[in-house]
């Protein structure tokens, strides 16, 4: 069942953000993770298979890249092909619902790269202002 419901979030109700939306915290957990961010957006250049994947996403462990794929394909966004070939090989791609996602994170990961640089400033200010 679909449900057109938008964030009813107002800061003087009596409500809380994350209660404001029958599906935000949901979305929360499932998107802010690290690891899902950094496969969807590498999967935003197209299909990949595993090795490539944990040589792109970098410093994540085996099993750390299966569960997060897992989790990945179990919510519908992304595919595991299968080919039956020795040895196996395995090809994962963002599904359509994933592909509108990808432009969400992808944003994110720019602003990262344009802003990154003004968080540490204002860190390195703030650990070294007098107290």
């Amino acid at each position: 069942m679909l449900y057109a419901h938008k964030c009813m979030y107002k800061p003087e109700a009596d409500n809380n953000l994350l209660d404001s939306h029958p599906y935000l915290r949901q979305t929360l957990d499932l998107v802010a993770d690290k690891w899902v961010v950094a496969v969807v957006y590498v999967l935003t250049h197209g299909t990949k298979r595993y090795g490539e994947l944990q040589r792109e996403v970098g410093d994540i462990s085996q099993r750390m890249l299966t569960r997060t794929l897992r989790d990945l394909e179990r919510n519908g966004l992304i595919d595991r092909k299968v080919y039956p070939v020795i040895p196996p090989m395995v090809e994962y791609s963002l599904t359509p619902l994933g592909r509108t996602l990808s432009e969400v994170l992808k944003s994110f990961c720019e602003w990262a790269t344009v802003h990154f640089q003004e968080v540490e400033i204002a860190r390195d200010r703030y650990d070294n202002a007098d107290p």
